[in-house]
């Protein structure tokens, strides 16, 4: 169902047949985006990108774009948009925006009518021959969202989401050895490492950064230890990033002495905010080192702002993806031999068809003591996180009737939403993405408008200011690709040893589960986590490839693991190695002209051998970091 919505919607966006006075303008292709956000994390549920006003409050700038038109004259035009806190029936329509054509506004607000996307009825506008300007004038600064604008001199058309065409054919992006579909920690670690090796790699990231739930659009700190036993050389490649925190800071005070400790405590002085794990700075998260270390690889060819929509299949083999340029809905072709699958929700092994599983498998399937009696579609949740600072002088916050609402037994006091601010644990993360990331915005201005507006603090808060508030949603579970071996928790904690043995974990066992608030009738919007320590546990090189669609590896939280079992692979630090033993066994599948379950049939000793090496470097090396900013 998924596929053929998003397909409908593509073709009426890029390839549907308009008439020759009509125009169809995607929010997301603006040239001049203004204070708008560009969000694509359901694209593949609603169709496309959209344009999101996402100022905390606080009206962001017109987004602007120049159009042309044949002739002057009346025409009436379309937005499709919606009121996002209707499905909780709430009224307000917090997302309230208008539209300027040439500088006048319209009469109509928009984002106030239906829950559902839909297209909202603008009324009649004069344009003249020529270039003309329209834009998104936001009126609240509360998340009002546009995908697209339709144009017509047609006054009484009213334009349909039905197919008419078939999408255009996808231009040529390349052939490569490899092809890594997400930019998260463990895709840039599995790119790198196969082009060291030789590979030529495309590394696809559908947003404009790379590092996902560690960007700066997310802001989650690297967990987990590198550098272990039996391999000691796998995650030195992560000291070339940069990228330091709090569990860097707990293993340099650890071993004090060596070089890279020496380089942590430097920058840990110089920058004392890096301290900060979760929701800090910008900067801690350090977008920039990331891209300028990938694109310093003359192997790899980076595609940022680019979603994977399809798979081309020949038999059980991924012949080549279609990737879609989330700004201006080109779609490109690549060729490859090999694919990894690092984009967390298992998208591309979903389109070519690959074995996969979502939420907890019972005790009687798997043997593990933590697994519920009866399988169910508990999942560990999406984090929107949030922090607050400290201004010179008193400042508002707009009352919010429209989100969750709290009193002095049911707010959250501080400055900071950390990890447990965590929702959609009983929903499908992947379909209800807008939904879930939404419900954790009501929370969060919820709460920051009554310690502002009504709580016993509020004179406490009054020079307190929302600084930031992700509106990438940072999630942690969704499909699992199945492979050869599916790692369960008694693997972990019993020490099962596998000849594969290949990168290792050394998080606990570390399950959330939705924590309701005492007085507050909502669905939960905070977690709770119960551990179990662990030794150090290296995971079999099994758990990282598909086990019925042959060229396709996988790395990150997607791996094939048991739900219990993700609870120990799942942090950055872990899935970043991850990447390095994919990058490794892709490169020995170029030398042999082989496929991944053959490296563990006839060259693991080729892949144990590279995994001794490392292709990593010791140490930060370049200090500089960029000057803060929220």
């Amino acid at each position: 169902m998924i596929k053929k919505i998003f397909l409908i919607y593509m073709t009426v966006c890029w390839g549907a047949s308009l008439s020759a006075a009509d125009i169809l303008i995607e929010a997301e292709s603006f040239a001049d985006k203004g204070g708008w956000v560009v969000d694509n994390q359901s694209m593949m549920q609603m169709g496309s990108p959209y344009l999101m006003a996402h100022g905390l409050g606080v009206p962001v700038e017109d987004a602007v774009h120049v159009f042309n038109v044949t002739n002057s004259g009346r025409y009436r035009f379309w937005v499709r948009t919606r009121d996002w806190v209707k499905p909780w029936g709430k009224i307000g329509a917090p997302g309230r925006f208008k539209a300027l054509f040439n500088g006048v506004p319209s009469d109509t607000v928009f984002g106030t009518q239906l829950a559902e996307w839909h297209w909202q009825d603008g009324g009649i506008i004069e344009l003249k021959a020529g270039g003309n300007t329209v834009a998104l004038h936001d009126l609240t600064g509360f998340n009002g969202r546009c995908d697209a604008i339709f144009i017509t001199d047609d006054l009484n058309r009213i334009p349909s989401d039905e197919a008419k065409s078939l999408p255009e054919k996808p231009a040529d992006a390349g052939e490569y050895d490899l092809v890594v579909a997400g930019g998260g920690m463990a895709g840039c670690c599995a790119a790198i490492t196969a082009a060291r090796l030789g590979c030529k790699v495309a590394l696809i990231q559908n947003r404009p950064v790379l590092g996902g739930n560690n960007s700066s659009e997310v802001r989650v700190g690297l967990s987990g230890k590198i550098m272990q036993q039996p391999y000691p050389n796998l995650g030195y490649l992560l000291d070339e990033f940069g990228i330091v925190g709090y569990h860097n800071n707990v293993e340099a005070k650890a071993n004090p002495d060596t070089e890279r400790s020496r380089a942590i405590a430097e920058i840990l002085k110089r920058y004392p905010e890096k301290h900060i794990h979760n929701a800090g700075p910008a900067t801690n998260y350090e977008d920039e080192k990331k891209e300028l270390l990938v694109r310093n690889e003359k192997n790899i060819t980076l595609f940022l702002n680019m979603q994977v929509v399809a798979a081309e299949m020949k038999g059980s083999f991924i012949n080549a993806v279609t990737g879609q340029d989330i700004l201006t809905g080109k779609r490109f072709r690549f060729k490859a031999a090999l694919f990894a699958d690092c984009t967390g929700d298992a998208t591309l092994g979903f389109l070519a068809g690959a074995d996969w599983r979502m939420g907890r498998e019972s005790r009687e399937e798997t043997g593990e003591p933590r697994a519920p009696e009866t399988a169910d579609n508990l999942v560990m949740g999406t984090s929107v996180q949030w922090y607050a600072t400290e201004k010179q002088a008193a400042n508002v916050f707009p009352e919010c009737p429209w989100a969750i609402e709290f009193n002095e037994q049911t707010c959250s006091a501080g400055l900071r939403g950390d990890w447990d601010w965590e929702t959609g644990m009983n929903k499908n993360q992947i379909d209800d993405i807008e939904y879930i990331r939404d419900y954790g915005l009501r929370a969060v201005f919820g709460n920051w408008d009554f310690l502002k507006n009504r709580s016993s603090k509020k004179e406490e808060y009054a020079d307190k200011q929302l600084s930031w508030v992700a509106y990438i949603g940072g999630k942690r579970e969704s499909r699992r690709l199945l492979g050869d071996v599916i790692l369960q928790e008694q693997d972990v904690i019993q020490g099962t040893s596998y000849d594969d043995a290949s990168f290792t974990t050394t998080w606990s066992v570390d399950l959330h589960y939705p924590k309701p608030v005492d007085g507050l009738n909502e669905e939960p919007f905070l977690s709770y986590a119960e551990t179990e320590q662990i030794k150090p546990y290296a995971v079999p090189y099994r758990c990282l490839y598909s086990r019925n669609i042959n060229n396709l590896f996988m790395a990150g939280r997607n791996i094939s693991v048991t739900h219990v079992a993700l609870g120990t692979v799942r942090v950055m630090r872990t899935g970043a190695m991850m990447g390095e033993v994919v990058g490794m066994a892709a490169s020995i599948c170029k030398n042999h002209k082989t496929n991944p379950r053959q490296v563990y049939n006839s060259y693991l000793p080729e892949l144990k051998a590279l995994m001794l090496k490392g292709v990593g470097t010791s140490g930060f090396g370049n200090l500089v970091i960029p000057k803060n900013k929220n």
